[in-house]
């Protein structure tokens, strides 16, 4: 197998492996002694779930988060440069997407070295297909703003996106912050705007619902520490 940058999936809750990953990425995970990861311990146990065998003592992780250095980076390269392979593991679901891992994939394409994308389940396409908006055209957010006025007022904007260029806008939450982010679009957007809430998916208590903004009025789960896709279409 040519050394490349391997993209890993990894599960979006305690999901079994088998449910979501397919048995390629276990072999191509058993192959690679180097790992640069979002947060070593999380990885450490998703390598060892997915096959027991491994011995954790034997790799190598780097950390990449955002206070890792452009420099810190380009070295956690150095293993391709040998003929080894690398893999990259986020902290749920696809690397490089909404995730740190796309600044090693970023430097990896500049170098010329292959980089290999595997099959895993992305919380953000998922949300997509079982929404009911617009596959053809959708842009994705990450978090708003904190700051009250200044979210009200970029909500205000994505949903006017909607009607004028006929695109879904996704966006997510810290966790706990989830309940405050559903209300407050119940407040800013139209009563006949859509709204989906996909929380939790793939995992037991996955909760994937779309209804006009008046028709959520008052029904709102509870989204609390829950990880959730906001999607909003026409």
């Amino acid at each position: 197998m040519q050394a490349s940058l391997f993209l890993i999936p990894v599960t979006l809750g305690e999901t079994e492996h088998s449910r979501v990953l397919p048995e390629y990425n276990r072999e191509v995970i058993v192959g690679i002694k180097h790992f640069v990861v979002e947060n070593i311990r999380t990885a450490r146990r998703f390598l060892k779930k997915t096959e027991p065998s491994i011995v954790i003592d034997d790799l190598t992780f780097y950390e990449l988060n955002k206070h890792t250095s452009p420099d810190d980076v380009a070295g956690y390269l150095a293993p391709l440069s040998k003929g080894e392979s690398i893999g990259v593991i986020s902290e749920a679901g696809c690397p490089a997407v909404a995730d740190p891992g796309a600044d090693v994939v970023a430097i990896a394409q500049q170098k010329g070295y292959p980089v290999v994308p595997l099959v895993g389940p992305s919380s953000l396409l998922m949300a997509i297909m079982a929404s009911g908006f617009n596959g053809q055209s959708f842009a994705f957010h990450g978090y708003l703003p904190i700051e009250g006025n200044e979210r009200t007022a970029l909500l205000k904007k994505l949903e006017g996106r909607i009607y004028s260029e006929n695109q879904t806008q996704l966006f997510i939450e810290t966790p706990y912050r989830n309940n405050k982010l559903a209300e407050e679009l119940l407040r800013t957007c139209r009563p006949l705007t859509k709204l989906c809430i996909a929380s939790d998916i793939t995992c037991e208590g996955e909760y994937i619902k779309t209804k006009s903004i008046k028709a959520w009025k008052g029904k709102l789960p509870d989204l609390n520490k829950k990880p959730t896709i906001f999607l909003i279409y026409k």
